[in-house]
């Protein structure tokens, strides 16, 4: 699956099919494994079995089968984005495609959870396209590329409400954190343009491993100067 992550890598950007028989004849002619990012996908779903466990029904394994499928696809927008500055809308797309489906699964046993993650779908993407209008509209150019804003609404279907918001506020705040770093030490230059789906899925995966609750009350501590009790 790793493996598969860089294929994606190489085609997205190029608009080319993924799931394509190439992959078997270029990968016998020309195979150049990527080992980091090999290992990488094996350790996050080697921990999210560990965290989620299997059990006995489908329904009850969905978020362990949800994040398992999100996995390729999450690290695939952190590496295009950060080399290209892009998100392919293919892949937005996909995870969009996905979310509805899993949508569709919850809503067999509870239709409030699929509610739940439409409007988790329309609060992330209307928090980030609000802020691209806002910033197109006051300095002239885009705050935030269409690209993020697509990805933000496909992950509210992958988890709901609360977790967008949550996934929101702590992609800010690592992008705060790594910006100013990045200025620091001058590895980026001021007018350089950060991507910003790095963060975005930096975000998503604490919250894949670490419960709201805990993100929450971390957030009201850092938020609040600590004055919240």
């Amino acid at each position: 699956m790793g493996e598969f992550v860089n294929w994606m890598n190489q085609r997205l950007p190029e608009y080319k099919k993924v799931f394509s028989k190439d992959f078997i004849i270029e990968h016998k002619m020309n195979f150049k494994p990527n080992y980091i990012l090999m290992l990488l996908t094996a350790i996050i779903y080697v921990t999210l079995v560990y965290k989620f466990g299997v059990r006995d029904t489908i329904v009850a394994n969905l978020d362990l089968i949800k994040f398992m499928i999100l996995t390729p696809m999450l690290l695939s927008a952190f590496i295009i984005d950060f080399r290209l500055q892009i998100i392919p809308n293919r892949l937005n797309l996909t995870i969009f495609e996905v979310g509805l489906v899993f949508a569709f699964l919850y809503g067999l046993s509870n239709v409030a959870i699929t509610i739940n993650m439409i409007l988790g779908m329309l609060a992330g993407g209307g928090v980030f396209l609000l802020i691209t209008l806002v910033g197109g509209l006051f300095y002239g150019k885009e705050a935030m590329g269409f690209g993020d804003v697509k990805l933000m609404g496909a992950l509210g279907l992958f988890f709901g409400l609360s977790n967008i918001v949550v996934i929101t506020l702590v992609s800010f705040l690592i992008g705060a954190v790594l910006s100013i770093f990045l200025l620091l030490t001058k590895i980026r230059k001021s007018d350089e343009y950060i991507p910003f789906g790095p963060f975005i899925v930096l975000a998503t995966f604490i919250s894949m491993y670490i419960p709201f609750e805990q993100i929450k009350a971390v957030l009201t501590q850092i938020f609040t100067l600590g004055l919240y009790k």
